[in-house]
């Protein structure tokens, strides 16, 4: 089910304040970072704010998993790069990394005493499922919208395969998953080289 009705047009020049204060929520009340946050990234500057279309959004996340750093933050950088240029980068960017900052240097001072707790161990082994349902959910949205026909299927299956299958049988080789998205980004290319060559031809 396509999602661009939701998105609303961005008509003024935004605030650095409103993009800080937007990119501090998402990192504020989304847990387990990257995948993750992807919903409430997508509900702040796609359906809220129209600062991105929803297919920017997704070619954003897939350009942040390419380069170093954290997919969340590089997402936040290019989105506020997009909407207000240096100054924009530099909110966005710190908005979603200081609750994380403010959190951690919390926690370090706390948990070392608390960890041990019974009611932390639940509650951090459920944080842990609801991450995971998250995360499951990004997956299913990415598929169901970016995945078109027979071949993307395939390229899906052959780059899960390649990350997952020697972690999960213990096997003496990794995969890593650099090479999957760098790999998969040449296909596409030489996918798109041989469409428009043969669109030429006809």
């Amino acid at each position: 089910m396509e999602t661009i009705e939701h998105e609303v047009p961005n008509t003024g020049k935004t605030s650095l304040w409103k993009l800080f204060s937007a990119f501090m929520r998402i990192g504020a009340f989304t847990f387990g970072g990257g995948y993750a946050m992807l919903p409430m990234l997508e509900r702040e500057c796609v359906e809220k704010s129209g600062w991105v279309t929803h297919d920017e959004l997704l070619d954003y996340f897939a350009i942040g998993q390419c380069t170093p750093g954290v997919i969340a933050v590089n997402t936040a950088t290019f989105v506020g790069k997009k909407e207000r240029g240096f100054f924009g980068a530099l909110a966005a960017t710190v908005g979603v990394v200081l609750p994380s900052f403010v959190i951690i240097c919390v926690l370090t001072a706390l948990l070392a005493n608390f960890a041990e707790l019974t009611p932390v161990k639940y509650a951090l082994h459920g944080i842990r499922v609801a991450v995971g349902v998250l995360i499951l959910n990004t997956v299913i949205k990415l598929v169901k919208e970016k995945i078109k026909d027979a071949a993307g299927y395939v390229l899906c299956i052959a780059a899960f395969l390649l990350v997952a299958l020697p972690q999960t049988l213990g096997l003496p080789f990794r995969v890593s998953p650099v090479f999957v998205v760098i790999g998969a980004a040449l296909i596409g290319v030489v996918r798109g080289l041989i469409a428009r060559r043969g669109g030429g031809d006809k």
